[in-house]
Formats: C-alpha cells, sequence, structure tokens
C-alpha cells in the first residue's frame, strides 16, 4: 500500500507542476495586464492541486474559522506549500511576505510580483525588516490581507522554532487586525519528500488579535495561539510529538 501511495503522491508532484506551467502561461494574456487575472489565476490553480490531491492522495482539505475580508494581517503557521495553497483560496486578496529568492522561480515569482508580494531578504535581518516596512507601507494602497509566516520557514510537525519580531512590526506599523493561522498540514504534506498521506489537512483562523497591543504582548500571543491550536490540530489528525 505503502508503494502504490508513493507512486500516486509522485504522480500527484509531477501533475501539479506542470498545471503551475499550464495554468500561468493560459492566464498570461489577462493577468499581465490585471491583477484580477493574476488572482484568478492563482485560485484557479490553488482548486486545481486541492481536488486532484484528494483524488490521487486520499488528503482532503478543511478550513476552519473565518477569514478575513477587510485588510488585514494574517500570521500563519507554515509546514508546507500546503497552507500557502488553503490560506491563499481562503481569502479575497491575499498577498505574501515572501523570501527574495522566489522571485527566481518559473512562474511563481512573476505571479508572485503581480498580486503585489512583498520580497524581503532573510540574510540581512535588519535591512530586511526596514525593507519589509517601506514596501508594506508603498502598497498600503492596494487593499489586501497581507500573510506572514511569523517562523521565517516552513517548520516541521514536532520542531520548535522563534517566532521573528518583524510581525511585530507590520503589525505595530498597519495597526490592522492580525489573524493568526494555525494548522496540521505537516502531518500529510511533509516540507521535504514525495509521500502525500490520506486524512484530513486543516488550516484554521483564529480569532483575530486587535491592534494596539505593545509587541512584546502582541508576540507572546499570537505564538501562544498559533502554537496550541496548531498542536490541538496535530493531534487530532494523529501526530504523536
Amino acid at each position: 500500500m505503502t508503494a502504490i501511495r508513493w507512486v500516486l503522491s509522485l504522480i500527484f508532484v509531477v501533475q501539479m507542476y506542470l498545471a503551475m506551467a499550464v495554468i500561468a502561461l493560459a492566464f498570461a494574456p489577462w493577468a499581465l495586464f490585471s491583477r484580477h487575472g493574476a488572482r484568478t489565476a492563482c485560485k484557479t490553480y490553488c482548486v486545481w492541486v486541492i481536488f486532484t490531491l484528494r483524488i490521487l492522495c486520499g488528503l482532503k482539505c478543511e478550513v476552519r474559522g473565518t477569514p478575513p475580508t477587510s485588510e488585514a494581517v494574517i500570521a500563519a503557521k507554515h509546514q508546507s506549500f500546503l497552507d500557502i495553497i488553503l490560506i491563499f483560496n481562503a481569502v479575497p486578496a491575499g498577498k505574501f511576505v515572501m523570501k527574495r529568492e522566489l522571485l527566481y522561480a518559473p512562474f511563481l515569482g512573476q505571479y508572485a510580483l503581480m498580486l503585489g508580494c512583498v520580497p524581503v531578504n532573510r540574510g540581512k535581518r535588519g535591512a530586511a525588516i526596514a525593507k519589509m516596512k517601506a514596501d508594506v507601507a508603498r502598497g498600503t494602497a492596494e487593499p489586501g490581507q497581507l500573510i506572514i509566516y511569523p517562523q521565517g520557514t516552513r517548520v516541521a510537525p514536532g520542531v520548535r522554532k522563534p517566532y521573528k519580531v518583524g510581525t511585530g512590526l507590520l503589525y505595530e506599523q498597519l495597526a490592522q487586525p492580525c489573524h493568526p493561522v494555525a494548522t496540521n498540514v505537516g502531518v500529510f504534506w511533509p516540507k521535504r519528500g514525495i509521500l502525500r498521506k490520506p486524512g484530513l489537512a486543516v488550516v484554521e483562523f483564529l480569532p483575530p488579535i486587535e491592534p494596539g497591543l505593545p509587541i512584546p504582548e502582541f508576540m507572546a500571543r499570537l505564538e501562544s495561539d498559533v502554537e496550541t491550536r496548531s498542536n490541538q490540530l496535530m493531534a487530532e489528525a494523529g501526530f504523536k510529538a
């Protein structure tokens, strides 16, 4: 059974990247001149990935809680590419704070810029935070939900990694509600590797943290909310630390 699942997972991964190229090229004439076109292309891709993941790998996806529809910061647990897909598909106008290297990824980088994503250089922490704040400030006229991963990278289930202060600085600067997001997707779709396990992958939008808290208090609450609920969701999925 494991061998069959691995083969089906491989088929899923191959077609997932082929679909990215096909959809990106098909929507390019519209997406090049319209942010709405770029967003429609990306949401079409998300729907396709979610559908084929269920058909080929037996992995169902569920979004819980209430995704924001107005301007907000979304601070999410990041375990695999799947949480990116589910969060983006759940909100009307998502844009990511992303590592600059992704700008050079075929199709992904070009569409990220069209969506208004904010690239940062993670190698220079102080400069990265300053540039991130400046880029976000310049983009405030474009409504949407700014999605940031406070730990800065994918973190496998059971691994602890500190939350970075950049999220708190954006929360303070933008003075918008911050919606924490918990997940268990890494139990089924690992940080690395081919095998996708069957089950129920969940991202859950938690009650928002309203603006106005001091940064240290905000960061402590954010980490507690996200980690506590993510651990519960992973336990629900059968993960044992």
